[in-house]
């Protein structure tokens, strides 16, 4: 400790507050920005860098050997240019593949998204959970794992759409998606047995959240619907601290980033503005 001559104060160096992170909250769309919504909540004083691999979205069609290769060559390029001092993963696609290699790569810590299928059995009163998923994470070792280990006694219906995700980059695009294109995802969720039914519904798709009002309105009954995302911020602030004190924010704190921008339409640049990413910029990388 020293003495600060001119205001006669104790200078602590250790007691000063550390500089506000940079957060990079990653997804192969706009999928992430629920996720980005909570984070941005728990750390308001944090930069921040919502990337989005639209050049290979959806992640579902590719690969696993390709998906994992694509995944860490973006994550290169972004935390050399960004230096983030966590990653987030928002996307169980990436994050039930790649994780591992992620963190044998990189030494920053990085926090990941898997279905939240634990929450939805420890709710239920029927019994009837489904799992809205893409296909590749429906048909993952991984899911039917937690299932057995924190759904064993409820019987779970896993859903894979193929449809939904793709639905709800549209409607951020401004391409409002119809009813009824709506319900036909929505359809096979809802599982009726005696006089049991389906109480819980896991949205095991980041993207999926993005049309919760939507799919409330459209549910042929209520249901409760658990989004992975405010555990996702809990997590980030167990691992960065709370806000730091005094941080100022600024026009500079957030950005989006794609690797295509082929769908940045004057109305998706409103909706990020909405959202709290008021930049968006390209940074190339084809397939």
């Amino acid at each position: 400790m020293r003495i600060d001559l001119l205001a006669g104060t104790a200078y602590n160096p250790a007691a000063m507050p550390s500089p506000a992170p940079t957060i990079l909250v990653f997804d192969s769309g706009l999928g992430g920005l629920t996720v980005f919504s909570e984070v941005l909540k728990a750390r308001p004083d944090a930069r921040f860098v919502y990337a989005a691999d639209d050049a290979a979205f959806p992640y579902g069609r590719l690969p696993e050997d390709v998906l994992v290769a694509r995944v860490m060559t973006v994550m290169e390029r972004l935390i050399g240019l960004h230096d983030p001092q966590l990653a987030v993963i928002a996307c169980n696609t990436a994050s039930t593949l790649v994780l591992p290699h992620l963190r044998r790569r990189f030494p920053i810590p990085f926090v990941g998204t898997v279905p939240a299928i634990k929450p939805a059995a420890e709710i239920t009163r029927s019994g009837l959970v489904t799992v809205l998923a893409t296909p590749g994470t429906v048909a993952r070792d991984y899911t039917r794992g937690l299932v057995e280990t924190y759904a064993s006694g409820c019987r779970v219906n896993l859903v894979g759409s193929t449809r939904l995700a793709g639905h709800a980059e549209a409607e951020l695009e401004g391409r409002p998606v119809p009813d009824e294109a709506l319900r036909a995802e929505l359809a096979p969720c809802f599982v009726e047995e005696g006089e049991r039914r389906t109480d819980a519904v896991v949205l095991a798709c980041t993207h999926y959240p993005l049309l919760l009002p939507r799919l409330r309105a459209l549910a042929p009954w209520p249901v409760t619907w658990i989004d992975p995302a405010p555990a996702i911020a809990r997590r980030v602030v167990q691992l960065l601290g709370r806000p730091v004190p005094g941080h100022e924010e600024g026009d500079d704190e957030a950005i989006a980033v794609f690797t295509s921008g082929k769908g940045l339409t004057p109305a998706l640049r409103s909706a990020l503005w909405q959202r709290g990413l008021p930049a968006a910029t390209v940074e190339d990388m084809p397939l």
